[in-house]
């Protein structure tokens, strides 16, 4: 992930709302050299407004109404955070994050959104979803969907606009057996739009057998049951709340000058701390108030983006001047929509093709991000362009040598000549006797594949550190060697110290002390770690036994979402920036725990990596002198990875690690056998143990797989 600048100032987007995405989608096309962009959102999609009803109703994939943020991220350069903000420390110019310690920020923007949940309603939170946040509105929706109840009942609460379009998408969906009530606590329901549209709305109400209730008040809500002020018992299978917004409550804390609880700023869309600005539904438009809805933001943007440049640039900034009034689109549940502006109201099915092209047209911003060329030389010397590969190269694993290649370079390497060495290349780890029992030193370097210098440490430190655990060990020291990109001597600082942070942290808590290293400056972060390790024994490669169980401790497929990731791969049906988040997740988990479990019974062990499982467990083959049965379908594969492998997406170290087992590896070419190839970033343990003990340890393993048996012949692998 090499930069062409040094880093001297950080702009921080906090938030993935539409103006953000716009703003983000601009940046790729304008950006600010010397500027890290970094944003922050809890989730690695967000959805769009405009097309949620749509999904409620059936009408939408949710690929298809998702923003994928991890996509956008790359596409802009941007170092992408998933997190869940929960103040600023303005003073410090920091923003402080529910999982991990706080980030700077010389400039930040913040378009998070609102809530419309009712945390005052007696079992609000136990038994009911809230509309907003849409993504998690409509993760639960699906889920009940696919429940299938017979006859299900749906209670939304809240009649304006909003209320109304997704108690008729509700009932749309769940067809005519499904009873929807819609709850308004005053005496008229939509309050905000023209007379017109508001009778063509009622008009669908009614004809979709939707119950419509005022002066309405629930007083509690129970699993099954919505109860009223005046004792009615609504039945309710799904209790949704749409009822208003509410600002995110950390916003009183910040200091910022605040209009019932949003954030106040000017026409340039500043608050009242000029380095902080605000978009979307969490922001109060002092200088020209207007309701909460998502056309503001997007018409917004343009202007949000280049005054965050021009605060960056010490230069004048634009005023933003909304409009009026928009072009209201409220869809009907089936494929139609009732149109209001200017109060003269519109109905039919036109007008939901209407808003479908409109809605299609915004997210198809959001699709395909164009590939980046890569330069070629003319005249290219022979050889080059195949030296080159035909894709960029990856990150973390995928980044290393080819098996062939690497044993070829170390084919000269003289034998250890030290008594105290029992071992050296060939395993895990290198195998020294010591007083009592072995130590084991091994270690080992990743090219960074995320921007997060503090998530990129800590798999780093996980997968150095594998090695030791797979030789049954306890770490016991580490060594950094980090090589960090150009930045000003601040950034470079602060960076240093989260790296460091992060790894130390990791290292303690296997056990570890951080205890030195060396820094250096170069094109892009490259962060390695020397670790060793003390155990009475080393578990090595040799020791499987025919009849011996595999177990894997954890899914295979990161090199492959991450080679897809660079690539800014789309899928239908994948929203790759999830998959990512998966992968990027299980990396971080280390195998200390599993191999506490395994080492004391484990006849072979290692850890799946940069030469993938088919690669790795050759070396158990090889070193034992058995062959290996694996069951194709018992293998577990990250979310999307099988996906993205029947699309031809690949790591660039995946074709070595194939050439390297040719003849060796039998059964039908399939995605699930091409991803025995992949290089692993922080893999899972692979484990040969005595059949008798598998089902035993498979218990104490949570997410481990038993994938086949060790056999008698030459080392080779059968796939069935």
């Amino acid at each position: 992930m090499q930069q062409d600048y040094p880093v001297v100032k950080d702009l921080v987007l906090i938030g993935g709302g539409h103006a953000h995405a716009l703003v983000a989608q601009m940046w790729a096309m304008k950006p600010l050299p010397g500027v890290r962009l970094t944003l922050i959102n809890p989730g690695p999609a967000a959805p769009y407004t405009g097309m949620l009803p749509g999904l409620i109703a059936g009408h939408y994939a949710r690929d298809e109404i998702m923003i994928d943020l991890v996509r956008l991220a790359r596409h802009a350069g941007a170092r992408v955070i998933l997190d869940r903000v929960t103040g600023l420390n303005r003073d410090r110019r920091e923003v402080q994050l529910s999982g991990r310690p706080p980030i700077s920020y010389d400039v930040a923007s913040l378009d998070i959104g609102i809530a419309s949940d009712l945390p005052d309603l007696p079992g609000y939170a136990e038994h009911a979803v809230a509309a907003k946040p849409l993504g998690g509105y409509a993760e639960a929706w699906q889920a009940f969907v696919a429940r299938a109840i017979p006859a299900p009942q749906i209670v939304v609460v809240g009649a304006g606009v909003g209320g109304v379009e997704l108690a008729l998408a509700s009932q749309h969906r769940l067809g005519g057996q499904a009873k929807v009530t819609l709850l308004e606590q005053g005496d008229l329901a939509l309050p905000g739009i023209g007379s017109g549209a508001r009778r063509a709305l009622l008009a669908h109400l009614a004809r979709a057998s939707v119950t419509l209730l005022t002066s309405a008040r629930p007083a509690q809500i129970l699993p099954d049951a919505v109860i009223l002020a005046d004792g009615r018992h609504l039945p309710s299978d799904f209790t949704l709340a749409v009822a208003g917004s509410r600002p995110q409550a950390w916003l009183a804390q910040t200091g910022l000058d605040l209009h019932e609880g949003f954030i106040s700023v000017s026409n340039t869309m500043q608050s009242s701390d000029p380095m902080i600005f605000a978009a979307g539904d969490c922001a109060h438009l002092g200088f020209s108030p207007r309701p909460k809805a998502g056309v503001y933001a997007v018409r917004a943007a343009p202007v949000l983006f280049d005054n965050l440049r021009a605060a960056l640039l010490n230069s004048p900034m634009r005023a933003y001047k909304p409009q009026r009034d928009y072009l209201k689109l409220i869809s009907t549940g089936h494929k139609s929509a009732v149109a209001d502006k200017w109060r003269l109201p519109l109905d039919g099915a036109w007008l939901w093709r209407l808003k479908d092209r409109i809605d299609r047209k915004f997210m198809a911003m959001f699709a395909d991000y164009p590939a980046m060329p890569r330069p070629l030389p003319a005249p290219a010397l022979p050889g080059l362009i195949e030296a080159m590969g035909d894709k960029p190269l990856c990150g973390g694993c995928g980044a290393k040598l080819g098996a062939s290649d690497l044993s070829a370079a170390l084919a000269s390497l003289p034998a250890p000549q030290r008594p105290e060495v029992i071992s050296g290349p060939g395993d895990d780890a290198a195998v020294l006797a010591v007083p009592g029992g072995v130590q084991v030193i091994t270690t080992d370097h990743l090219r960074a594949f995320t921007a997060d210098a503090r998530l990129m440490a800590r798999i780093a430190a996980i997968h150095a550190t594998g090695d030791i655990w797979a030789m049954g060990a306890a770490p016991q020291v580490a060594l950094a060697q980090i090589t960090l990109p150009t930045l000003s001597p601040e950034k470079g600082t602060q960076m240093l110290a989260e790296i460091m942070d992060e790894a130390a942290q990791v290292f303690h808590k296997a056990g570890a002390d951080v205890v030195g290293g060396h820094t250096s400056v170069g094109a892009e972060l490259t962060i390695g770690f020397t670790v060793t390790g003390l155990a009475s024994r080393a578990i090595t490669k040799a020791g499987a036994c025919p009849g011996d169980v595999l177990i894997l401790t954890k899914p295979i497929g990161s090199g492959t979402i991450m080679a897809a990731e660079m690539a800014m791969a789309r899928l239908p049906g994948l929203i790759l920036g999830e998959a990512v988040a998966t992968a990027l997740a299980r990396m971080s988990q280390p195998n200390g725990p599993t191999a506490a479990v395994l080492a004391p019974h484990a006849t072979a062990m290692t850890d799946v990596t940069g030469f993938g499982l088919a690669g790795h467990l050759l070396e158990i083959l090889d070193a034992s002198g058995c062959a290996a049965t694996l069951r194709l379908d018992a293998i577990p594969t990250l979310p999307g990875a099988l996906d993205l492998a029947a699309a031809g997406h690949a790591s660039s170290l995946a074709p070595a690690n194939r050439a390297a087992t040719i003849g060796r590896v039998t059964g039908p070419d399939s995605p699930a056998k091409a991803l025995l190839y992949d290089p692993q970033t922080a893999g899972g343990l692979l484990a040969a143990v005595p059949a008798p003990l598998a089902e035993t340890l498979l218990k104490s393993l949570p997410g481990a797989t038993a994938i086949g048996t060790i056999t008698t012949g030459q080392p080779r692998i059968t796939l069935i």
